[in-house]
């Protein structure tokens, strides 16, 4: 395979069909940086993909997410399923980086072939997932990866916009923590396809099955009962029975004809969600380059002018459209 700096579009698409790994971390790299050569590999490759199932892992922060998908990746590996991990991170205000504490408990998986990590920066995405993280999803995809976990940073909204890429979401909660009563108070229990409580033998651990059961009763509408399981992570306790009920949801995906419709959506979501995180940028960077609109918000600031007024003539000289839709 190619060195480095020898890799094209020719050899980067190929290295990635092959799951050549140093050819799936670059491609990787280029999409996180914007790189132009992405772009046209992520476009030679798309209809290699869809074959992947993409389960997406979110909950409040230290309930265990990253060694419950490192025992997952356990099990899924007794059965013979390779594999794909995209953790995204708080990014570092000072250095947009990624803090790097998902890939090191998902240490033991690094040197098996049939795994392949990755953690990204949300780089300031409001989301917190960052915009790259579909792009990652769809080169491991085209690998021949048969499963990907998603690893979202529990902060708000990262919990409901997982939904946007993911086929199943899995979202892990933790006895005597207040962010998971928070997590039940936030309405983010619309969210999960399954829930694990992770940490079994927590004195508290019942009584939290008990009120997750509680609240999901209220929802008497919803086709599929959401399973909730006890788990142990790092002893690996209820891995299986976990795995099976995720796997449940799959079967209960494809025998109603709902994944392809759940896919769908998910991608023109997705595609709504980067349109939209651009136009943010070029917006911004916009504003910074031109006095005139500095001059604007000088105006709102000192209440020379309204904030409504000033978003008017912002749109309409930056994009060139008529800014008051959906102000009044």
């Amino acid at each position: 395979m190619a060195r480095r700096r020898e890799w094209t579009r020719e050899t980067l698409a190929a290295g990635v069909r092959a799951g050549d790994r140093r050819a799936l971390a670059r491609a990787i790299t280029l999409v996180e940086s914007s790189d132009p050569l992405a772009y046209d590999l992520v476009r030679d490759l798309y209809p290699e993909t869809g074959r992947a199932y993409v389960i997406g892992v979110t909950g409040p922060p230290g309930v265990g997410k990253s060694s419950l998908i490192a025992a997952l990746l356990r099990h899924v590996r007794e059965l013979d399923r390779t594999a794909g991990v995209v953790s995204v991170d708080p990014s570092s205000p000072f250095s947009q980086g990624a803090l790097l504490g998902d890939r090191i408990r998902l240490a033991d998986h690094f040197l098996d072939p049939g795994v392949f990590i990755r953690s990204m920066g949300t780089r300031g995405h409001l989301g917190g997932l960052a915009e790259a993280t579909l792009q990652a999803l769809l080169l491991l995809d085209a690998s021949g990866k048969d499963l990907l976990f998603l690893e979202t940073v529990g902060t708000g909204q990262s919990e409901v916009e997982v939904i946007g890429v993911a086929d199943t979401v899995l979202l892990v909660l933790m006895p005597g923590s207040g962010d998971s009563i928070q997590a039940l108070k936030a309405g983010i229990m619309e969210i999960p396809d399954v829930i694990a409580i992770n940490k079994l033998d927590h004195p508290a651990a019942k009584t939290m099955l008990n009120e997750v059961r509680s609240v999901l009763s209220l929802d008497r509408d919803r086709a599929w009962k959401v399973p909730i399981v006890l788990t142990e992570a790092h002893r690996g306790e209820n891995v299986p029975k976990l795995w099976e009920k995720l796997e449940e949801h799959r079967a209960y995906l494809e025998r109603d004809g709902l994944l392809e419709e759940r896919r769908r959506r998910n991608l023109a979501g997705e595609v709504f969600a980067v349109a939209s995180s651009r136009a943010k940028a070029h917006l911004e960077q916009t504003v910074a380059g031109d006095p005139e609109l500095q001059r604007l918000l000088d105006e709102v600031q000192r209440r020379e002018l309204d904030p409504l007024s000033a978003v008017r003539e912002i749109i309409e000289r930056v994009f060139r459209i008529d800014g008051g839709s959906g102000t009044s």
